[in-house]
């Protein structure tokens, strides 16, 4: 027993010898040390991670809601009543060493997994923390063990962290690592072979859970088709179902429309309505009806009337206050001409920020010269009442033209008042309401939109991206009255890559923005905003958004260098080439 101890702590004082000789020399020349522990030593040099400090980051959002988490937690909190008389963290992470889940019912080892950030909202990558059970592990993409000295920052060396990865069991693509860490004295051979054994187990409920979604997506795609006479259609993972009414409407090109925007919907929380504009020129509806789990859903979709999808695409024609080429903003632009000149009610319905109330003020100014249009909005009203009187006041004269934006904001009360003036005023006048597609205000369908004959779809910026060539130089026109300013080809190019969550509200903000840096003359891609540089495909958080904009900022200053650009701030090579790919600078 003694000769046994006498051994551990031979091997661990030569493990720290070897450790101190890489530091002071950079050469290795124990063989006690494994190769991927060595091979991780010389990313960690490489990456400028501190042996004797771990690498600064802040607290991130964790999402617990994830199909990973959902099959681990058992297992883990299985294991927690098992080692709860033992010294041992129990440890969850994404792929990216984010840790989600942490479980400790030890005091004096939680203390030091809270003093080493080895605590929720903070990544075990090893370019933060050098070498260890859980970045060791995702860059090898293997179990490791890593004990005592050969951690590669110093303050991790009184530990020992058992970690594997957890796989997709269909794709194979790491989701996670689980991770066991206790103090390195009373490390064992057994405790890697539970971190893997754990690992497997959460493996194996990847597998069942992902058999139990897709019969509850089944079942659930069953009912509504049995419920809803229409178009339904169900997407989970690689299951796609739709039913024989919706596959007869539409043909191969807008089925794979369809299911490109229903896969965008599911990725977003809130995602209860959008619009799809498909290439045959049809407008599809989709509504969430049940969602089985964060990845999968049922949807009842609507395609637009024949009558409404009507409207020929005439040659292009301009008309002041508007900009754009593409078939779904031209036909738009059109139906809604068509109902002013008939004097048909409109609906003209879309994303914010997508330009439906000066659609409707440009069109109506357009084919009516000499009449004022006027734009009423409900929140630029003190209240609801206020709104409602003036759009009595309005519509006394019966040869009114009026644009009512985002009625889907007035209360229920307002809805009921507004109603009967539309009521009163049929047949008069000509009046057009935008609403918000991600908004559902039933008692408004009820009461005010049967007053309406037509509803036009404005589409997304993102789904008429090539009208940007058009969109820019008009905005430019308005914002500098008329100065000689354009944008570089370069500019406009990366322009047209973004996503647009603010449609062109937002592209008017970005050049209202670039304009103030520089108003005439070419303005070249450095000009705009950070946020053009940014191609990120989820919204940033306030914090994110700042970190995005000092990186391009010092990407700017160092002429693209970004070994210079990492130094300016503080950070290593790895870390800027990461937050790079994140935020998906360009």
């Amino acid at each position: 027993m003694f000769e046994a101890a006498v051994a551990i702590a031979e091997e661990r004082a030569a493990k720290q010898h070897a450790r101190d000789q890489f530091l002071t020399t950079g050469i290795i020349a124990s063989g006690l040390i494994e190769p991927y522990v060595m091979n991780s030593w010389q990313r960690a040099k490489e990456r400028r991670v501190g042996p004797d400090r771990l690498n600064s980051q802040r607290q991130r959002d964790v999402n617990a809601e994830t199909p990973l988490t959902r099959a681990a937690i058992p297992v883990l909190d299985r294991l927690t009543e098992d080692m709860a008389l033992h010294a041992v963290g129990i440890i969850l992470t994404s792929a990216d060493g984010l840790v989600l889940e942490r479980k400790v019912t030890d005091q004096a080892i939680l203390r030091t997994l809270d003093e080493v950030q080895l605590a929720r909202g903070y990544s075990y990558a090893e370019e933060f923390t050098g070498t260890n059970g859980i970045g060791t592990s995702l860059e090898c993409g293997r179990p490791t063990f890593i004990r005592g000295s050969e951690h590669y920052v110093g303050a991790l060396t009184e530990l020992a962290c058992a970690g594997t990865p957890i796989r997709d069991p269909v794709t194979g693509r790491v989701l996670g690592v689980v991770n066991l860490t206790c103090w390195v004295g009373e490390s064992d051979p057994m405790q890697f072979t539970l971190a893997k054994n754990v690992g497997s187990q959460i493996e194996g409920r990847l597998g069942a859970l992902k058999t139990e979604a897709e019969v509850a997506l089944l079942s659930a795609y069953r009912q509504q088709t049995r419920r809803h006479p229409g178009h339904v259609m169900a997407v989970g993972g690689d299951i796609v179902l739709m039913n024989q009414c919706l596959r007869q409407t539409l043909g191969s090109a807008d089925q794979i429309a369809l299911l490109g925007n229903a896969a965008e919907m599911i990725q977003t929380a809130d995602g209860a309505t959008a619009l799809a504009f498909l290439p045959s020129g049809s407008v599809a509806r989709l509504s969430t009806v049940e969602r089985i789990a964060p990845a999968s859903a049922v949807f009842q979709v609507q395609i637009q009337s024949t009558a409404e999808r009507s409207v020929a695409v005439r040659p292009s024609r301009h008309i002041p206050g508007l900009a754009g080429h593409s078939s779904s903003w031209r036909r738009c632009e059109q139906l809604v001409e068509q109902c002013c000149r008939d004097r048909n009610w409109v609906v003209i319905e879309g994303e914010r920020g997508s330009g439906r109330a000066k659609l409707g003020q440009a069109v109506a100014q357009f084919v009516s010269p000499q009449r004022s249009v006027r734009v009423l909005r409900v929140e630029k009203f003190s209240s609801a009442e206020d709104f409602v009187a003036e759009v009595e006041a309005q519509t006394a004269d019966d040869d009114f033209a009026l644009v009512l934006a985002n009625v889907d904001d007035l209360p229920e009360s307002a809805v009921e008042q507004l109603a009967a003036i539309l009521q009163a005023q049929a047949g008069h006048g000509w009046i057009a309401v935008t609403t918000d597609v991600q908004v559902r205000s039933p008692l408004l369908h009820m009461l005010v939109v049967p007053h309406f004959t037509h509803t036009a779809v404005v589409p997304p910026l993102r789904h008429r991206i090539d009208d940007i060539e058009d969109l820019v130089p008009m905005l430019l026109r308005e914002l500098t009255r008329g100065a000689d300013v354009r944008l570089a080809p370069d500019a406009m190019r990366q322009l047209t890559k973004l996503a647009w969550p603010g449609n062109v509200a937002q592209l008017r903000k970005v050049l209202t923005e670039t304009v103030a840096v520089q108003r005439s003359g070419i303005i070249g891609v450095d000009k705009l905003p950070a946020e053009c540089r940014s191609l990120a495909r989820h919204r940033l958080t306030a914090l994110e958004a700042l970190e995005r904009d000092a990186i391009v900022r010092s990407l700017i200053e160092s002429g693209g260098d970004k070994a210079a650009a990492a130094s300016a701030l503080g950070m290593s090579r790895a870390t800027i080439y990461r937050k790079i790919n994140q935020f998906g600078i360009s």
